[in-house]
This record gives C-alpha cells, structure tokens and sequence, in this order.
C-alpha cells in the first residue's frame, strides 16, 4: 500500500463461511503471505457458527462465563488483532492484509482502508463518517467492540456500523473488522460472569438492516467493498483462490483453538 492509488497489486478473497479459528488462521496466514509477495489483500468472510471473539490482549478470564456462552451454543476465539469483544453472528467480516513498506502510519493505512469501507456501503447505499480524534473513555468488564465509537471508527447516525483494529508483525499488517448486518452486540452482558451484569442495558450499534430495512447477504457486501477496491486502489485487482492460502492456514489453526491462547488474559 502506498500514498495516493496505491501500485502494489490488490487481490481480492471471498471465503465460504468457516468456524472461528479457521478465520483467525487465514487472516494470520495472509499476513504472512504479504510479506513474501508484497500483495494486499482485501477478503470478506462469514462464521459458519456463531462465535464470540476477544481481543488480541482484551482481559477475559474470570469476566465471560463459559458454561453460559456452551449452553448457547457459541464457540470462543481469540484474535490477532486487539479490540474488544464481538458477536459474530449476522455480521460480516472483512480483513486487509498487506506490505508495510511504505504504507505509512497505523493512523495513515486506517484511515486509507476507511475510505473503501466508506466507499462500499456507500454503494449499498449507506452514509458514514469517521468519528473524530477525541479523548476515548476506558471500558472495562464484558463490553461489546459495538458500545462506544473510537477515534476512526465508522458511523451511521452517530451509532457504530464498523469495528476494524490493525495489527503489523514481520513486515506485514493485518486489519479485519465487522461490519453489522443485526445487532446481536447487545446480548454480550448476558454471557458474563458477573450476576450483576446480566441483562445489562448497553447502546444500540447501527446495522445494515436498521439502515436498510432489509439484511443484505455476505456476497453483496463483499461485491460492493471489492469494486471499491478496484475504484481507489486498484483497477485490475484479481481474484484469489481461496486453495492457494487454505493449506497454510490449517496449518495455523491448532494456534487458535489452544485454550492458553484464547484465555491467555
């Protein structure tokens, strides 16, 4: 990724739903991927169950119970990327991974990759904005990524609609998010393992059916955020077998189901 239309090439990847740690391992392995092939990388994917994600270093432990979230039949990852928790259920996830080599700032790729998550909802027909650089407020407890906007996320009536987070190791970053289809983010307070919390009221994220007033389906968003793509970055952006990184990403899977992974905090 470079300043301006970027020269690199961008590929684009539309995975068939897969279950938690298989998504985490292909996102992990396309990261990998970019350092040794100095592509970008722009992929769009479902759960093939409903799975509660953590935050690379977001503390769970003691705070989730897992015998509630069992009974409910979701499964538990943990990320690569940092945040906090997310519901992924009627959502739908997309990753970037790409070269750092002049692809500037964490701030500067961002807001870079904001501009096509703007430009493809836009093409759905929704209007969002980047919250401004403010003073956040620190959450602690059983809180969904969805509660309160943070400096670039993007918003639709003041309401979060997408909750992205970057991470870059060994040449390479990778930044996924959700982009909310319903709002299942408001059910979290139930999972946790304080009494006190169950139930608890939080605020309403916005989503693609509120906005809509109809839940469009993983391919018409994706089909919208890749001509993004090849509007801003670029035009001949191809597509990705899915073969030609699923062998190394299984590889990586026993990382992500490993207990000592997901509730290493």
């Amino acid at each position: 990724m470079h300043s301006g239309r970027s020269y690199s090439r961008w590929r684009l990847l539309m995975v068939p739903p897969r279950f938690g740690a298989e998504n985490m391992a292909r996102d992990s392995a396309l990261q990998t991927r970019a350092a040794r092939t100095g592509e970008t990388v722009f992929s769009v994917y479902s759960w093939s169950k409903p799975t509660l994600s953590f935050g690379r270093n977001q503390p769970a432990r003691g705070r989730y119970d897992l015998r509630k979230i069992r009974e409910a039949g979701i499964d538990i990852v943990r990320r690569p990327t940092g945040g906090r928790a997310i519901l992924h259920r009627r959502e739908v996830t997309y990753s970037v991974t790409g070269p750092v080599d002049e692809a500037g700032s964490l701030r500067d790729t961002y807001a870079r990759i904001n501009r096509i998550l703007q430009k493809g909802l836009s093409r759905l027909g929704i209007l969002v904005e980047a919250v401004p650089r403010s003073r956040e407020r620190t959450l602690s407890g059983v809180r969904s990524c969805f509660e309160t906007p943070s400096e670039g996320e993007l918003v639709a009536g003041g309401a979060k609609l997408v909750g992205s987070a970057q991470w870059r190791e060994n040449g390479a970053l990778l930044q996924h998010g959700s982009i909310l289809v319903a709002d299942d983010q408001s059910s979290l307070p139930d999972y946790s393992a304080s009494a006190s919390r169950e139930g608890e009221s939080i605020p309403a994220p916005a989503t693609l059916e509120a906005l809509l007033g109809r839940a469009p389906g993983a391919e018409e968003v994706a089909n919208a955020m890749f001509e993004a793509v090849r509007t801003l970055e670029d035009p001949d952006a191809t597509e990705l077998p899915e073969d030609e990184v699923r062998r190394d990403a299984l590889e990586r899977v026993p990382h992500f189901v490993n207990e000592d992974w997901t509730w290493r905090r």
